[in-house]
């Protein structure tokens, strides 16, 4: 038996950073996932796209759905970015796909309003309205009116941009009750105006 006693003044807590460090140690693809985002931040698209692909092989190779579903996810938002548009769509699909699967409702919203803004970049409003209805139903059942107001105003905004005035003041005074009667009588003037203006255009 030993006698020799570890001094009080060598027990601490264990150092973060260096916790993380050995984690990441251990899990290569989790490394490269957050590295991906790093460059992402930095706008270093080319190199967080390769990241994101390398984390994604090794989510993969882990069957971790949920890091497939992440790194698509990541790799979609590159490619948002790069204007590659068709990748960026099947990055999304995929990681939706997962996300349905695992019935992930708060995510699987994240992604439609990723879709929906692809959608909208490359002219085809028709589907990108269809994903911001769903959208706006889904508000409606959780009773988020913040949800659907902003939700609400992008479709406004679609509405416009197809040269429908008449839908979009309608959306418009939607808008603008929803404001009223959660009491915020600025917002509310501000979308009825708006309502008012594209109806005298």
């Amino acid at each position: 038996m030993s006698t020799s006693i570890q001094p009080m003044n060598s027990i601490g807590p264990v150092d973060p950073e260096k916790a993380r460090e050995d984690e990441l140690r251990k899990d290569p693809a989790k490394r490269d996932y957050l590295q991906g985002r790093e460059q992402f931040k930095k706008g270093d698209y080319n190199m967080a796209a390769m990241s994101f692909h390398n984390a994604l092989k090794g989510f993969e190779e882990k069957d971790d759905e949920q890091g497939v579903a992440n790194a698509s996810d990541r790799l979609g938002d590159v490619c948002m970015e790069k204007q590659d548009y068709a990748a960026a769509l099947e990055n999304y699909q995929r990681a939706y796909s997962i996300c349905e699967k695992e019935e992930d409702s708060f995510s699987i919203l994240a992604l439609n309003k990723k879709i929906a803004a692809l959608y909208r970049k490359q002219g085809e409003l028709d589907k990108a309205m269809e994903i911001l209805f769903d959208m706006v139903e889904h508000y409606h059942l959780t009773r988020n009116p913040k949800g659907m107001v902003e939700v609400m105003t992008v479709i406004a905004e679609l509405y416009r941009e197809k040269g429908d005035n008449s839908k979009a003041a309608d959306t418009y005074r939607t808008v603008s009750s929803i404001h009223k009667n959660f009491k915020h009588q600025r917002m509310a003037e501000e979308f009825a105006a708006l309502a008012e203006e594209l109806e005298q255009a």
